[in-house]
């Protein structure tokens, strides 16, 4: 890959304008700084961060969880606070002058961000693609003038940019390389003092407060439809917050004959590796899932304008909204979106899933093959490719994880 120009000899050391939104963003923005710095140990690195970015040495102008708004019109209410922030950012990275500026997902946020930063002669990139395959195709274009380079996370993604000649590089995904390929249910159990042989569902609502306040109260149905039919299941939800905790509580209260379900601060990918399938909001998550092996069933709500604009006004370009159906290019697990996310429709399709063996079997290989796909030292491979970007001259060969 060819740097974009030439560029000075640097005189001070490497900065790297960042901004992450949300929990997902914040991971893989604390596994870029790391591999960042292992190339170049001097780097530093400002913006927009989350806890993990923090631990990782990123200084934060501004909170990660800012940034977590979900849909279209949901957007509205938070526009003029949203709009100050980026106005705010724009000025102060124009002003800064990192030597790249790197927006983490959160694509509506980071995009006309890094417009305004490349229109100040700053190189910017956009790490995650938004789904611009899969719905507003037209966006791509904006892309390609806001952005030097694109990192795709999934390898289908380059060549829709190649087509329209946009420059981007497919780096494999960060937690492919982070999780097991084979996950170990046993350890994971001990780990969250669980029972070894009782049969668990694990219960991820998201991590964002309204997607949360649309699910928490289903997927406590779905619980109680399974307890009903299955007694001796059992059941545990991750929180990505406490705010996500208590919205959650709030929420299942209202659940006639809800179970007890065990709340854990954090602890997705043990949860997921403890369980034995999952119920899961459409997002990270239902990759977490597929790259931990486990059945799953993914629910999607969202206002009703929004869900009026995605039926009616022709954005959505794909059949389906789950990450692992989209990797394969077919139905590999049950999707449900708005009125359908019922607790019993949720529950009986759960356990169709589980009961069906040679499914579980057939499907685990298939979640297998995508997860080898991904696998390929993400967060090394988006260090290099940005520094490559910006002709810096550390080098350090990414190898897949083991």
């Amino acid at each position: 890959m060819s740097a974009i120009g030439p560029r000075p000899a640097l005189t001070r050391p490497l900065s790297v304008g960042l901004v992450a939104g949300e929990h997902s963003g914040d991971a893989l923005g604390a596994a870029l700084i790391a591999a960042l710095r292992a190339r170049v140990p001097e780097v530093r690195c400002f913006g927009v961060a989350g806890p993990k970015m923090l631990a990782a040495g990123c200084q934060s102008w501004a909170g990660a969880e800012e940034l977590a708004v979900m849909g279209l019109t949901e957007v509205i209410t938070h526009l003029p606070r949203l709009l100050r922030l980026r106005a705010t950012l724009a000025r102060r990275f124009s002003a800064e002058r990192p030597d790249v500026f790197v927006g983490i997902d959160s694509p509506e946020f980071n995009l006309a961000l890094a417009r305004r930063i490349h229109a100040a002669g700053v190189p910017t990139v956009q790490y995650v693609s938004p789904q611009v395959w899969a719905w507003r195709q037209k966006r791509v274009r904006t892309i390609g003038r806001a952005c030097n380079l694109v990192l795709c996370l999934l390898p289908f993604e380059t060549d829709f940019y190649a087509r329209h000649g946009v420059r981007a590089e497919f780096v494999g995904h960060p937690l492919a390389d982070e999780i097991p390929l084979v996950a170990d249910r046993d350890g994971a159990r001990r780990v969250l003092g669980l029972d070894r042989d009782a049969p668990y569902v694990a219960l991820l609502p998201g991590s964002r407060l309204g997607e949360v306040s649309r699910l928490a109260a289903p997927f406590a149905a779905a619980a109680a439809h399974i307890a009903a039919v299955r007694p001796g299941y059992r059941f545990l939800a991750p929180m990505a917050s406490g705010g996500a905790r208590e919205v959650f509580l709030q929420q299942i209260a209202r659940v006639p004959g809800a179970p007890d379900i065990r709340l854990l601060d954090g602890q997705a990918q043990q949860a997921l590796a403890a369980a034995d399938a999952a119920i899961v909001a459409s997002g990270t998550a239902t990759l977490e899932t597929l790259l931990t092996g486990r059945p799953m069933v993914v629910a999607y709500r969202v206002s009703a304008a929004t869900a009026f604009l995605l039926r009616n006004v022709g954005l959505v370009k794909v059949p389906y909204f789950s990450q692992p159906n989209l990797l394969a290019g077919r139905r590999l697990v049950p999707e449900f979106f708005q009125e359908a996310v019922q607790g019993a429709a949720l529950g009986d399709a759960l356990l169709a899933e589980l009961e069906d063996p040679q499914h579980v079997r057939e499907l685990q290989g298939e979640f297998a093959q995508i997860h080898q796909l991904l696998r390929r030292g993400g967060a090394d491979r988006a260090a290099q490719a940005i520094l490559d970007l910006i002709g810096h001259g550390a080098s350090c060969a990414a190898q897949p994880a083991s």
